[in-house]
């Protein structure tokens, strides 16, 4: 397989998309055993503290997904300089594996900007040139 077609937007792309399964990874290091393979939501459920966040940046990371595949699809669409795309989708992942590691340390306030920050970097190419 042929890899160097790929921009690093595209890249970005695959990384975004990753990030929520890693996030899973780590709220069950050392706690999800085999019995609880079998109902995984009640294990879940049942999680308090830093797994508890993981778990939900987990979900977070599903939720912006869309709109940041979008952004990206749509940039190259629209014909915007992959430039500017590749920093857009760079500055995007980052602040998505900034925000999880926030969540996980309970850092509200601030995960809560870098989140925003994410949001703006998706909506930013749908207009970017």
């Amino acid at each position: 397989m042929q890899t160097h077609h790929l921009s690093l937007a595209y890249w970005c792309l695959l990384a975004a998309a990753a990030l929520p399964y890693l996030t899973a990874w780590i709220a069950k290091a050392g706690a999800f055993g085999r019995a609880d393979n079998s109902a995984p939501r009640e294990w879940a459920q049942r999680q308090r503290g830093w797994r508890a966040r993981a778990l939900a940046a987990q979900h977070n990371g599903f939720e912006g997904l869309p709109l940041f595949m979008a952004g990206v699809l749509a940039a190259h669409q629209f014909g915007a300089a992959q430039a500017r795309i590749d920093a857009l989708a760079l500055a995007y992942v980052l602040l998505r594996v900034v925000y999880v590691s926030l969540y996980v340390r309970d850092r509200s306030t601030l995960r809560s900007l870098v989140w925003v920050g994410g949001l703006v970097a998706s909506v930013a190419l749908f207009f970017v040139r």
